[in-house]
């Protein structure tokens, strides 16, 4: 995610869905997911995530692996031994080329060409091979970076956005990423409006009825004034999502930073959660 907000904020009400969206379905009910968003080179951010979690079957990350944080290859390196269903984020695509940077923040921009005299060549080509579209995943749950509607640009960040969002996917739960925000936009099964509530942390959520877009928060940079790591556990036999966060060594990331002389603004905002 970047911090400028773009024109597309939900505003815009396409009449079709402009890129395609892939199916991939697994095998087995009783699986346990770790969904992960947001990474952002903070190797310290998903170790910690990864060792909290325990014991999972499979890793759906929601898009921007890279950019802002100090270690994009030893992030890429580690997500990978999960052989990991992954999305492509606008940072993601921006390191590997395939987005311009003119809708990047100066720090976002600097970041990115950082990231790009760094990162391995097999690195950068498992990012140009993460799919950009929405994907639909068993068990009627959509993944995708930003929206269904603009899955790399648009913020789902707002009730209005949500409800716009809805004809454009025809599963009943949707997670996404970008905003680094920890939230649920819910649409009761008996009810019109769009509901905006926290996401509670341990406590799970069942995932029936009701059609839902879910944000996990953000593993290496969060954003809701909480500096812990950010991510979710979905037990598919349970059909139930469970919000976690889990302290790690902020200082160790932000020593990194410092010494690969990064921009203090993106090193500062780690230890407020900003």
């Amino acid at each position: 995610m970047t911090e400028k907000k773009l024109h597309r904020t939900g505003q815009e009400k396409p009449d079709r869905i402009i890129l395609q969206i892939n199916i991939i379905i697994f095998m087995g009910s009783n699986m346990h997911i770790l969904v992960i968003s947001d990474i952002h080179s903070n190797y310290t951010a998903l170790d910690a995530v990864i060792k909290d979690a325990g014991n999972f079957d499979q890793v759906w990350c929601l898009g921007d692996v890279v950019g802002y944080g100090p270690e994009p290859d030893e992030c890429i390196r580690r997500l990978r031994e999960f052989a990991p269903v992954c999305l492509a984020g606008n940072h993601d695509l921006a390191v590997a080329g395939s987005l311009g940077l003119g809708d990047f923040t100066k720090e976002a921009r600097e970041m990115i060409v950082w990231t790009r005299a760094r990162i391995s060549g097999s690195h950068l080509n498992w990012l140009k091979s993460n799919p950009s579209t929405a994907l639909i995943m068993e068990h009627g749950i959509t993944l995708v970076h930003g929206s269904p509607r603009d899955p790399i640009w648009e913020y789902i960040s707002a009730r209005e956005v949500a409800k716009d969002n809805l004809g454009f996917i025809d599963t009943p739960v949707c997670l996404n990423g970008h905003t680094h925000m920890p939230v649920i936009y819910r649409k009761p099964w008996d009810g019109l409006k769009v509901l905006e509530e926290r996401l509670p942390v341990n406590t799970p959520i069942r995932l029936t009825l009701d059609r839902m877009f879910i944000n996990p928060g953000s593993v290496g940079q969060p954003r809701d004034e909480d500096p812990r790591a950010a991510y979710a556990l979905i037990d598919l036999e349970a059909m139930s999502l469970t919000h976690r966060r889990v302290q790690y060594d902020v200082s160790a990331t932000q020593k990194l930073m410092k010494a690969a002389r990064l921009p203090g603004s993106l090193i500062r905002r780690l230890r407020f959660g900003q």
